[in-house]
């Protein structure tokens, strides 16, 4: 076996479809975001504007969150030293846990080193918990998500997504007695769209299911105190699993899971995802604990984010963009080719210093490829006039399909 020719076929493969990946080595501006410094591959630098960041607040640079994660840096040092069950709890580990379950007016919280492992782990877990548990999932449920299940070795349905006349039907095919778990989100960060959760919690409630909610793009952005999604529409009582993040809007890393003492407690006694991994540094807990209290308290902050969303969605349809608006902050401009995506996106940071990273299959279907926008408070008027104007420029440069707008 030649294994470097079938690592040369592999990588020529994504080149010849277009959709070979490319890092962009960018140096983020501390109380300077959305700007940044991109590093060329010669060496050379130029400045640019970030446009496709999941940072959505800017709290990353936020001076609370800063400050917290100095305390802790001078009071612990780097690491964590071990496992969460051996030497890796710490108080800032309690104390954000603490954090996480009262955001999502739950009774414990578990914090993962990433919400990709927190996804994988307990949905791979709870079947060992529920012997013979069937778990219902929507067809485009984060892929965090679909290998958890797929490892699970468990019986697995697949509901078309939002369809939830499609998930009764399956749920009325299967024995009632069978333990069973629908999983779903609130925010689908491709399109922007919202899964339908009061809506799945009637049925999970008439068929005796537990909830698994993945807010993951919208916790810190939704609800009266950043809880999500679930807690804007005052659902949070109905979910048993909420899935989350420390990486996107919290601005500093890890993921979690917020449920019922016992639930946490099982999944922290079973899932190897947890057990075997190096638990995140205080320093870091400390800084997410911190971005969490902050954002319970600024709601002018989720305010002007909605804002910049909405604006940067009108102008693009002014200009006749084919773009997808849900409501949410999300602002996916179909292209609708691999290659003409990657090369408007290089276009973009190339000509006018704004960086938006192209998105390609698999993580969206074939066909459907585009830029995704991720607007924040921070950018501001002279930001928001350079995007629309590149916008334009390019757009017609390429011979691109523009909209027509509705009456």
């Amino acid at each position: 076996m030649d294994y470097t020719a079938k690592l040369d076929e592999a990588l020529d493969r994504l080149h010849a479809e277009g959709r070979y990946r490319t890092f962009i080595d960018i140096e983020r501006k501390n109380g300077r975001f959305p700007h940044a410094t991109w590093r060329k591959p010669d060496g050379s630098e130029m400045p640019i504007t970030v446009w496709c960041g999941n940072d959505y607040l800017g709290m990353g640079q936020h001076p609370v969150v800063l400050a917290a994660m100095h305390e802790a840096i001078d009071a612990t040092g780097a690491g964590s030293g071990g496992t969460r069950n051996i030497s890796g709890t710490t108080v800032y580990h309690k104390r954000l846990e603490a954090e996480l379950a009262d955001l999502h007016q739950k009774e414990a919280a578990l914090v993962f080193s990433s919400a990709y492992i927190a996804n994988d782990a307990t949905l791979s877990t709870l079947p060992k918990l529920f012997p013979g548990l069937i778990i219902y999932s929507d067809e485009l449920n984060h892929a965090s998500m679909i290998e958890g299940i797929k490892r699970n070795g468990g019986a697995k349905r697949i509901f078309r997504h939002n369809d939830v006349q499609h998930l009764r039907e399956l749920l009325e095919a299967d024995d009632p007695t069978a333990p069973k778990l629908i999983a779903f989100e609130s925010v689908y960060s491709m399109d922007g769209d919202f899964g339908p959760i009061e809506a799945l919690c009637d049925l999970a409630d008439e068929f005796g299911a537990l909830t698994y909610l993945d807010e993951v793009h919208a916790v810190g952005m939704y609800g009266p105190r950043g809880g999500g999604v679930a807690e804007r529409d005052n659902l949070l009582h109905r979910l048993d699993i909420i899935n989350g993040t420390l990486g996107k809007a919290f601005g500093v890393f890890g993921g979690y899971i917020a449920a019922s003492e016992k639930m946490c407690d099982a999944v922290r006694s079973y899932a190897p995802g947890f057990i075997f991994t190096t638990s995140i540094p205080p320093a870091v807990a400390a800084g997410a604990a911190a971005s969490i209290a902050h954002l319970k308290q600024d709601q002018a902050l989720r305010e002007r984010h909605q804002t910049q969303a909405k604006i940067l969605k009108l102008r693009l349809k002014g200009l006749g963009m084919p773009i997808i608006d849900h409501g949410s902050h999300i602002v996916p401009v179909i292209v609708g080719n691999p290659v003409h995506t990657k090369k408007l996106s290089d276009m973009l940071l190339q000509g006018y210093g704004i960086y938006v990273q192209p998105i390609n299959f698999p993580t969206v279907p074939r066909g459907t490829e585009r830029l995704r926008f991720t607007p924040s408070p921070v950018h501001g008027p002279n930001e928001m006039d350079k995007l629309i104007q590149a916008m334009d420029a390019l757009w017609s440069h390429c011979a691109l399909n523009r909209q027509e707008l509705s009456a």
